[in-house]
């Protein structure tokens, strides 16, 4: 098959502006799981496309590996994005300390293994799947769970 010069550039042309297209749609996705939890609070202290800072989390493999903790208090509603965390055949903690924390987490992966989310009685939690975590147990489709448990729990209550 014999394809002109023209044709050519026409193909170049194509692909450039299909891989425009494609880095802008996936800039715009970035934020999404930061709108899921917007959406999933309602109400909440932030306007749209709000600022937010990203927690890293920790890949565990039989307890091993750091812990991850959030425990810098702001005076002012903070929007936190928490990645997602692997956790294999031993236990992983989360803590999310700031009162005035809204904490979006990202699917957790935990075989094996438990999560235990400890967060501040005050903070907001919701996930990237637009559920609000509120509860004590939180494996129902909050993440991908296997012969494991994610579990919340609240601190500095008092």
């Amino acid at each position: 098959m014999h394809i002109t010069h023209t044709c050519k550039r026409c193909l170049i042309g194509l692909l450039l502006g299909a891989s425009v297209w494609a880095s802008a749609i996936a800039a715009e996705t970035d934020d999404s799981p930061v709108n899921s939890c917007l959406n999933a609070w309602g109400k909440h202290p932030f306007g749209k496309n709000p600022p937010y800072k990203t927690l890293s989390t920790s890949v565990k493999v039989f307890g091993i590996g750091p812990d991850t903790a959030d425990t810098e208090v702001t005076q002012t509603p903070a929007l936190v994005l928490v990645n997602p965390g692997v956790n294999v055949a031993g236990g992983s903690v989360v803590q999310v300390l700031n009162p005035n924390g809204w904490y979006c987490f990202r699917t957790t992966v935990s075989v094996m293994g438990g999560v235990t989310i400890k967060a501040h009685c005050k903070s907001h939690l919701a996930t990237t799947a637009g559920d609000v975590l509120a509860g004590a147990n939180a494996s129902d489709g909050k993440g991908v769970t296997v012969l494991g448990t994610t579990q919340v729990e609240r601190v500095g209550c008092d």
